[in-house]
């Protein structure tokens, strides 16, 4: 096996993580005839549930804040336990328990609990991730962290050295590593690496950055990517906005030096193309389009290896982005591409993407190798895709100013799905040779 076990730290990769289990709920198979392309044993692991009938569950950690679980219970209907505390106590005398109302289930749970097909879910209906949750969690991958709560006024879990802080006092009476994640790690048989989504423009970088320490101290040599998820800041007071930054800018700089790879994820301020309609507002929608890219570009990890389709894992693909070994940060971009021939339509995501056809922009971005490849903001030979999620205005990169800097591609890794055509042409074969003898120096593009 190549199990990648996955952390989620913090509200809002919860809802990129929810998005990202769906989906992965989605290709299971259940005909006899039916073979889904996916290798479900890299994310899912198997397991017992409480009455002796065989579980599949994701091999993940889900840490939040109190109150960022919405209705979704530690023990679930797979691992039901009658456990009687007052029973177990140690305590003579006489306990009094007090319980704070309970979320009411939304609708979406209701139907689905109920076995019955679930109404469409809208921006007004998502109060909490949970809410369009689709998958069963094991009770060991549930982690409340009841020092603060979620959206307190009060307290607000947004400041850089909360996190430090809140990671510091409990993995000193825990020790995190070994009570939530050495107990997944110890099941699979070759882990290919961990993934980690976690916040990085609040108190979750600065929880994240201690972690990646534990982590690297544990695991030195396993790959280790990590999805830093921003909120979009638009509107939002100046001071909350320099809080923001100043998060987001120590994450990078000391994610940088602990992880293989580190994806950074924003919503862009610049206009998104006509075909997608997205409420900035809500968490939901914009969780969403960053799933469909992170899905899209790490497909390959868990792919069967057939002899159609190459699977490859998380070492190979930092081998081929990290160029000169300290290129640690990578830019995630994406296109929803519309068919320049009549064919059914198909969605092209992640890390780049490349196919024969227009993106959102009405652009041909095929012929990764050819001179089609726009010149704003890179080079030539690279596919340009018209969804950036980098937050490129941070660094004032802006391609239509003269002055404007320009961005360098060292390398690319294009993910196209619905493409069948993997062959190379004769224009990518020739740039290829011509490469390899030194005599063009062109960023390397991975299809």
């Amino acid at each position: 096996m190549r199990e990648i076990i996955t952390l989620q730290l913090g509200q809002q990769s919860n809802y990129l993580a929810s998005h990202f289990w769906n989906t992965q709920e989605s290709y299971f198979t259940y005909g006899a005839d039916e073979e889904s392309p996916v290798d479900h044993d890299v994310h899912f692991r198997p397991g017992i549930g409480s009455d002796g009938s065989e579980t599949f569950m994701p091999r993940t950690v889900i840490y939040d804040l109190k109150g960022g679980f919405g209705t979704l219970r530690k023990i679930n209907a797979l691992y039901e336990i009658d456990d009687d505390a007052a029973a177990s106590s140690l305590w003579p005398g006489r306990t009094v328990v007090r319980r704070q109302p309970p979320i009411g289930a939304s609708a979406y749970q209701e139907s689905l609990d109920a076995g019955q097909a679930p109404p469409e879910l809208t921006t007004g209906a998502v109060r909490y991730w949970s809410d369009f949750n689709r998958v069963f969690f094991h009770p060991r991958s549930i982690v409340q962290l009841s020092e603060y709560e979620l959206n307190s006024t009060v307290m607000p879990f947004e400041k850089w050295h909360m996190g430090e802080e809140l990671f510091a006092s409990l993995d000193k009476e825990h020790d995190l590593l070994d009570r939530d994640l050495r107990p997944f790690v110890e099941e699979a048989d070759q882990m290919q690496g961990l993934q980690v989504m976690t916040g990085i423009d609040d108190a979750w970088g600065g929880f994240a950055a201690r972690y990646m320490e534990r982590l690297r101290d544990e695991y030195g040599k396993t790959p280790v990517w990590v999805f830093g998820v921003q909120e979009p800041s638009r509107g939002l007071p100046r001071e909350k906005r320099m809080i923001k930054l100043v998060n987001k800018a120590r994450a990078l700089a000391e994610l940088n030096s602990q992880a293989s790879l580190v994806i950074p994820l924003a919503l862009p301020e610049s206009p998104l193309p006509r075909t997608l309609r997205l409420d900035a507002s809500s968490q939901w929608h914009v969780s969403a389009l960053f799933a469909a890219a992170l899905e899209s570009a790490t497909l390959y990890t868990r792919l069967r290896t057939t002899d159609r389709v190459y699977a490859s894992n998380l070492g190979n693909m930092t081998d081929l982005l990290n160029v000169f070994g300290k290129q640690t940060i990578a830019n995630l971009e994406m296109s929803i591409v519309a068919e320049a021939a009549p064919q059914p339509p198909r969605q092209n995501g992640a890390g780049g993407g490349n196919s024969n056809g227009l993106n959102g922009r009405g652009e041909n971005v095929g012929g990764v190798g050819g001179e089609g490849g726009s010149e704003s903001g890179s080079q030539k030979g690279i596919a340009t895709l018209d969804i950036d999620l980098s937050s490129p205005q941070d660094l004032n990169l802006d391609p239509n100013r003269r002055r404007g800097r320009k961005r360098h591609v060292f390398s690319q890794v294009l993910a196209d799905r619905g493409s069948e055509d993997t062959e190379p042409t004769d224009e990518e074969l020739e740039i290829r040779e011509q490469s390899a003898l030194g005599l063009r120096r062109r960023p390397k593009v991975h299809k």
